[in-house]
Protein backbone atom coordinates (compact mmCIF):
# COMPACT_ATOMS: atom_id res chain seq x y z
CA UNK A 1 0.00 0.00 0.00
CA UNK A 2 1.71 3.19 -1.22
CA UNK A 3 -0.01 6.28 0.11
CA UNK A 4 0.31 10.04 0.26
CA UNK A 5 -1.55 11.83 3.04
CA UNK A 6 -2.25 15.50 2.39
CA UNK A 7 -3.83 18.13 4.58
CA UNK A 8 -2.86 21.25 6.49
CA UNK A 9 -1.07 21.18 9.85
CA UNK A 10 -3.35 19.83 12.56
CA UNK A 11 -5.57 17.92 10.12
CA UNK A 12 -4.78 14.61 11.82
CA UNK A 13 -2.28 13.14 9.35
CA UNK A 14 0.04 11.93 12.12
CA UNK A 15 -2.77 10.23 14.04
CA UNK A 16 -4.13 8.48 10.95
CA UNK A 17 -0.64 7.55 9.70
CA UNK A 18 0.06 5.74 12.98
CA UNK A 19 -3.12 3.68 12.55
CA UNK A 20 -2.36 2.91 8.89
CA UNK A 21 1.19 1.85 9.76
CA UNK A 22 -0.18 -0.63 12.28
CA UNK A 23 -2.89 -1.93 9.96
CA UNK A 24 -0.70 -2.48 6.88
CA UNK A 25 2.71 -2.99 8.50
CA UNK A 26 4.25 -0.19 6.45
CA UNK A 27 6.46 2.72 7.52
CA UNK A 28 5.46 6.38 7.62
CA UNK A 29 8.16 8.30 5.81
CA UNK A 30 8.90 11.81 6.98
CA UNK A 31 11.26 13.69 4.68
CA UNK A 32 12.90 15.37 7.69
CA UNK A 33 13.63 12.00 9.31
CA UNK A 34 14.80 10.52 6.00
CA UNK A 35 17.08 13.48 5.36
CA UNK A 36 18.69 13.18 8.79
CA UNK A 37 19.08 9.40 8.38
CA UNK A 38 20.67 9.76 4.92
CA UNK A 39 23.11 12.36 6.26
CA UNK A 40 23.95 10.15 9.27
CA UNK A 41 24.41 7.07 7.04
CA UNK A 42 26.57 9.14 4.66
CA UNK A 43 24.77 7.83 1.59
CA UNK A 44 25.74 9.60 -1.67
CA UNK A 45 22.53 11.65 -1.58
CA UNK A 46 22.97 12.25 2.16
CA UNK A 47 26.47 13.64 1.62
CA UNK A 48 25.14 16.01 -1.06
CA UNK A 49 22.35 17.14 1.28
CA UNK A 50 24.80 17.65 4.16
CA UNK A 51 27.05 19.88 2.06
CA UNK A 52 24.06 22.07 1.11
CA UNK A 53 22.67 22.21 4.66
CA UNK A 54 26.12 22.98 6.14
CA UNK A 55 26.33 25.92 3.74
CA UNK A 56 22.93 27.12 5.01
CA UNK A 57 21.09 26.26 1.81
CA UNK A 58 17.78 24.53 1.22
CA UNK A 59 17.93 20.99 -0.08
CA UNK A 60 16.70 20.83 -3.69
CA UNK A 61 13.70 18.82 -4.86
CA UNK A 62 16.06 16.45 -6.73
CA UNK A 63 17.91 15.61 -3.54
CA UNK A 64 14.71 15.15 -1.52
CA UNK A 65 13.31 12.84 -4.21
CA UNK A 66 16.65 10.99 -4.27
CA UNK A 67 16.39 10.45 -0.53
CA UNK A 68 12.81 9.16 -0.89
CA UNK A 69 14.01 6.86 -3.72
CA UNK A 70 16.75 5.42 -1.47
CA UNK A 71 14.37 5.01 1.48
CA UNK A 72 11.59 3.14 -0.36
CA UNK A 73 14.13 0.51 -1.46
CA UNK A 74 14.71 -0.54 2.17
CA UNK A 75 13.17 -3.86 3.29
CA UNK A 76 10.60 -2.33 5.67
CA UNK A 77 9.06 -0.41 2.74
CA UNK A 78 8.75 -3.48 0.49
CA UNK A 79 5.01 -3.74 1.26
CA UNK A 80 4.46 -0.01 0.84
CA UNK A 81 4.80 3.28 2.68
CA UNK A 82 2.98 6.42 3.77
CA UNK A 83 4.38 9.76 2.65
CA UNK A 84 3.43 12.51 5.09
CA UNK A 85 4.70 16.03 4.50
CA UNK A 86 5.89 15.13 1.00
CA UNK A 87 5.44 16.16 -1.74
CA UNK A 88 5.25 19.77 -0.54
CA UNK A 89 5.23 21.36 -4.00
CA UNK A 90 3.91 20.50 -7.46
CA UNK A 91 7.52 20.15 -8.67
CA UNK A 92 8.13 17.53 -5.98
CA UNK A 93 4.91 15.72 -6.93
CA UNK A 94 5.99 15.61 -10.58
CA UNK A 95 9.50 14.42 -9.63
CA UNK A 96 7.97 11.75 -7.35
CA UNK A 97 5.75 10.51 -10.20
CA UNK A 98 8.76 10.27 -12.52
CA UNK A 99 10.86 8.43 -9.91
CA UNK A 100 8.08 5.94 -9.11
CA UNK A 101 7.52 5.32 -12.84
CA UNK A 102 11.24 4.52 -13.24
CA UNK A 103 10.88 1.95 -10.45
CA UNK A 104 7.66 0.55 -11.98
CA UNK A 105 5.74 1.58 -8.86
CA UNK A 106 2.40 3.31 -8.54
CA UNK A 107 0.71 5.15 -5.72
CA UNK A 108 -2.34 3.30 -4.41
CA UNK A 109 -3.96 6.46 -3.10
CA UNK A 110 -3.48 10.17 -2.58
CA UNK A 111 -5.77 11.16 0.27
CA UNK A 112 -6.48 14.65 1.51
CA UNK A 113 -7.95 15.22 4.95
CA UNK A 114 -10.31 18.15 4.31
CA UNK A 115 -10.67 20.49 7.27
CA UNK A 116 -12.20 23.79 8.29
CA UNK A 117 -9.23 26.09 8.89
CA UNK A 118 -11.01 28.13 11.59
CA UNK A 119 -11.83 24.95 13.50
CA UNK A 120 -8.21 23.80 13.05
CA UNK A 121 -6.99 26.75 15.10
CA UNK A 122 -9.34 25.69 17.92
CA UNK A 123 -8.01 22.14 17.58
CA UNK A 124 -4.40 23.31 17.95
CA UNK A 125 -5.26 25.41 21.02
CA UNK A 126 -7.05 22.40 22.54
CA UNK A 127 -4.11 20.10 21.70
CA UNK A 128 -1.78 22.47 23.56
CA UNK A 129 -4.14 22.53 26.59
CA UNK A 130 -4.41 18.73 26.60
CA UNK A 131 -0.62 18.40 26.40
CA UNK A 132 -0.15 20.76 29.36
CA UNK A 133 -2.86 18.92 31.34
CA UNK A 134 -0.99 15.64 30.69
CA UNK A 135 2.17 17.24 32.13
CA UNK A 136 4.02 17.14 28.81
CA UNK A 137 5.87 19.83 26.86
CA UNK A 138 3.85 21.63 24.19
CA UNK A 139 5.28 21.51 20.67
CA UNK A 140 6.92 24.84 19.79
CA UNK A 141 4.66 25.16 16.74
CA UNK A 142 1.46 24.49 18.74
CA UNK A 143 0.66 28.13 19.37
CA UNK A 144 -1.77 30.28 17.35
CA UNK A 145 0.85 32.57 15.76
CA UNK A 146 3.20 29.78 14.69
CA UNK A 147 0.22 27.77 13.49
CA UNK A 148 -1.06 30.62 11.30
CA UNK A 149 2.40 30.91 9.75
CA UNK A 150 2.45 27.16 9.00
CA UNK A 151 -1.07 27.37 7.57
CA UNK A 152 -0.11 30.27 5.28
CA UNK A 153 2.91 28.31 4.03
CA UNK A 154 0.70 25.28 3.46
CA UNK A 155 -1.84 27.33 1.49
CA UNK A 156 0.73 28.92 -0.80
CA UNK A 157 3.06 25.95 -1.38
CA UNK A 158 1.30 22.68 -0.67
CA UNK A 159 -2.39 23.27 -1.44
CA UNK A 160 -1.56 23.31 -5.21
CA UNK A 161 -0.30 19.71 -4.79
CA UNK A 162 -3.92 18.67 -4.10
CA UNK A 163 -5.01 20.35 -7.31
CA UNK A 164 -2.23 18.52 -9.21
CA UNK A 165 -3.43 15.12 -8.00
CA UNK A 166 -7.09 16.10 -8.52
CA UNK A 167 -6.36 16.97 -12.18
CA UNK A 168 -4.93 13.49 -12.72
CA UNK A 169 -7.98 11.92 -11.04
CA UNK A 170 -5.95 10.44 -8.19
CA UNK A 171 -7.05 12.64 -5.28
CA UNK A 172 -9.53 11.23 -2.78
CA UNK A 173 -10.94 13.46 -0.06
CA UNK A 174 -11.99 12.51 3.46
CA UNK A 175 -13.68 14.75 6.03
CA UNK A 176 -10.87 15.43 8.48
CA UNK A 177 -13.25 17.27 10.83
CA UNK A 178 -15.08 14.03 11.68
CA UNK A 179 -14.21 12.24 14.95
CA UNK A 180 -10.85 10.41 14.78
CA UNK A 181 -12.42 6.93 14.60
CA UNK A 182 -14.79 8.05 11.84
CA UNK A 183 -11.85 9.35 9.80
CA UNK A 184 -10.11 5.98 10.31
CA UNK A 185 -13.26 4.14 9.14
CA UNK A 186 -13.50 6.35 6.03
CA UNK A 187 -9.83 5.65 5.26
CA UNK A 188 -10.33 1.90 5.79
CA UNK A 189 -13.33 1.89 3.45
CA UNK A 190 -11.48 3.82 0.74
CA UNK A 191 -8.36 1.62 0.99
CA UNK A 192 -10.39 -1.62 1.09
CA UNK A 193 -11.56 -0.76 -2.45
CA UNK A 194 -7.88 -0.46 -3.47
CA UNK A 195 -7.02 -3.83 -1.91
CA UNK A 196 -9.89 -5.52 -3.79
CA UNK A 197 -9.17 -3.75 -7.08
Amino acid sequence: MRLILLGPPGAGKGTQSARLMQKFGIPQLSTGDMLRAAVAAQTPVGLKAKAIMDAGGLVSDDIVVGIVAERIQQPDASRGFILDGFPRTVNQAQALDAMLAEKHMELDAVIELKVDEAALLDRIVQRAKDTIAAGKDVRADDNPDAFKTRLDAYRSLTAPVSAYYAETGRLKEIDGMAPIDSVTQALDKLLAQKVQA
